[in-house]
């Protein structure tokens, strides 16, 4: 017999992480996938091929929609009734939160530092080496900015669901491979404000809006609206289509507000 709040997905064992009061570990491991992509990049000269690029790609993209699949079956429980009314509430979320990035204005506050990064970047490739605070400045916009990582700090902080983080870890890290060579070892600090910035999202989760939401049980509705956020994240991954990432984001507050408004 599976033991208790284990789960199965096509005989693959999904099991919620227990929630105890243990440091976060997905900014660590974040930060610590963008040191060690930076030691690759110093050690490796030579560029992945495209076909190599091409193929990191697809992999991301599927762990990205995996593990978004993974959140959303971690959070939804009960009837099949109950199942279909937090899919549809979870929607709804994600449609509200869209509207209330697009009133706060996130994409473009979004794309602003995305041209910002982009300039110190396109004028390290055509003037190298580039200097290295500029490509510190443009590493840490890059990211922070990232929406999978607001999200990773958020599930890590409410659950301990750190695979968001350590997945972008891996992104981040090829990412650094590439900028240590166009801007030279001291780009690899970056890890640096990653790590406090992730900690204190996931601190703050935890520690301020944990509690509320545990006690009204509005956890999963959080966790199941990250899960199809995280969904649209891999679509952009996989190139299949430009989603405006930064306006979703809302919808992890929108969820559990909107949950506790219907009961």
């Amino acid at each position: 017999m599976a033991p208790a709040g284990e789960r199965k997905l096509f005989f693959v064992s999904i099991a919620a992480s227990a929630r105890h009061n243990r440091p976060v570990t997905g900014a660590f491991l974040n930060a610590f996938g963008i040191m060690f992509g930076a030691l690759l990049g110093l050690a490796w000269r030579e560029s992945l091929s495209a076909r190599a690029q091409n193929y990191c790609r697809s992999a991301l993209g599927a762990f990205t929609a995996f593990f978004g699949l993974q959140l959303v079956w971690q959070g939804i429980n009960g009837t099949f009734t109950a199942v279909l009314k937090q899919l549809l509430l979870a929607l709804l979320a994600v449609v509200l939160g869209n509207l209330a990035g697009k009133i706060l204005r996130l994409q473009m506050i979004s794309n602003h530092l995305g041209r910002m990064a982009s300039a110190r970047l396109a004028s390290a490739q055509n003037n190298p080496p580039g200097r290295p605070l500029e490509g510190l400045a443009a590493a840490t916009i890059l990211f922070c900015a990232a929406p999978l990582g607001v999200i990773g700090a958020v599930t890590d902080g409410l659950s301990d669901y750190y695979q968001l983080l350590a997945l972008k870890a891996v992104m981040d890290g090829l990412a650094m491979a590439g900028f240590v060579k166009l801007f030279r070892w001291p780009v690899a600090l970056a890890a640096f404000p990653v790590l406090v910035f992730l900690t204190a999202i996931a601190a703050a989760v935890r520690i301020l809006a944990l509690p509320a939401l545990a006690a009204h049980n509005l956890v999963e509705a959080a966790s199941v609206t990250a899960g199809l956020v995280v969904c649209a994240i891999s679509l952009v991954v996989l190139e299949v289509r430009r989603v405006e990432l930064a306006n979703y984001l809302p919808a992890l507050v929108v969820a559990p507000l909107l949950v506790w408004w219907l009961r």
